[in-house]
């Protein structure tokens, strides 16, 4: 019996970077020769590199001009057809995805096709720091109504598409959980109303028009690996002092709630967030005041490292006004 061939795999490394400015999220993102932005991505060399992540660091490096610090691995993306052409015969392109923390970068990036972009660009129904976007209502709940009517008996999800409507806009009663960002990217993908779906093909996709007020579109599947890196990093704030990678060594408190607040895209009460920050003893003054801060002189801080071994799961357990 002839054995059968196997596609062959090839392995590719796949970065969100994240970096704030000016109080708002950003990713980096690089433009191909198809005109869409997409998350920086080279390939795993294993002569060259010992481990993943020594890969990732030096071709992002070499590319960009970014050292970068923080660094985490997120998940493996292989599913069929995420790289692949109509016709195509090549390797199977298996990438893994990665989490990456860089404080501000002031200077030009090495590759001029690269840039950083505000993270809500693609996925504008997370930003609810003034509120619940107009786009929820306006644009993705009509959409997702009339793609959940539809819905026969048959289906096999354990949940049906009310149901999953329900619990990750938060409708009916139920709260929004800023950490389901990968559960509604993929819901709308299911339905067809991103661009990613009717590239790929969706049948969802191709009974519909994608809607084009649900963000900008990226190549292949990065707006799902983004959607990944947005969720683990808004999870992580309550559990790991990761914060303090995109902030400087020094910085004011409010400059702090801004962070936090820009990554979880949740409007804190001020006082709230600074008994908070007394309460999990994160960040220790300096004794130095900022004279930058455009109003009064505010107190400058810093991370309170020793916090590290004083217990386990060091973290801003945030709650938002709603």
């Amino acid at each position: 019996m002839s054995e059968k061939l196997l596609t062959p795999i090839e392995i590719g490394l796949t970065a969100a970077i994240v970096a704030i400015e000016d109080h708002e999220p950003l990713i980096l993102t690089a433009r191909d020769s198809d005109g869409l932005a997409g998350l920086p991505f080279g390939p795993f060399d294993a002569p060259s590199h010992r481990t993943f992540e020594i890969g990732l660091r030096a071709w992002v490096e070499e590319q960009t001009g970014l050292r970068l610090g923080y660094v985490e691995q997120l998940y493996t993306f292989g599913d069929r057809g995420r790289h692949a052409e109509a016709g195509d015969t090549g390797a199977h392109m298996v990438s893994i995805g990665y989490l990456a923390l860089t404080r501000a970068f002031g200077g030009e990036l090495a590759a001029t096709s690269a840039s950083f972009a505000p993270w809500y660009r693609f996925l504008p129904w997370e930003d609810w720091r003034e509120g619940p976007p107009a786009i929820i209502a306006d644009d993705i709940i009509p959409a997702l109504t009339g793609w959940a009517e539809e819905e026969t008996p048959e289906t096999t999800r354990a949940l049906p598409r009310k149901d999953r409507m329900r619990f990750y806009f938060g409708l009916d009663g139920a709260s929004w959980d800023e950490e389901r960002v990968l559960d509604r990217y993929e819901l709308l993908y299911e339905a067809g109303l991103v661009e990613e779906a009717r590239r790929d093909g969706r049948p969802a996709a191709l009974a519909r028009k994608a809607l084009s007020a649900l963000g900008t579109s990226m190549r292949f599947d990065h707006r799902r690996i983004l959607a990944t890196a947005v969720a683990r990093l808004r999870a992580k704030l309550k559990y790991r002092p990761v914060v303090f990678e995109l902030l400087p060594a020094e910085f004011t408190l409010t400059e702090l709630q801004y962070t936090v607040e820009a990554i979880s895209g949740r409007h804190l009460h001020k006082q709230n967030f600074r008994r908070l920050v007394e309460m999990e003893a994160l960040v220790e003054p300096t004794g130095v005041m900022s004279t930058q801060t455009g109003g009064r002189p505010a107190a400058l801080y810093r991370f309170r490292r020793d916090v590290l071994q004083e217990r386990p799961a060091p973290g801003l357990r945030v709650r938002s006004r709603r």
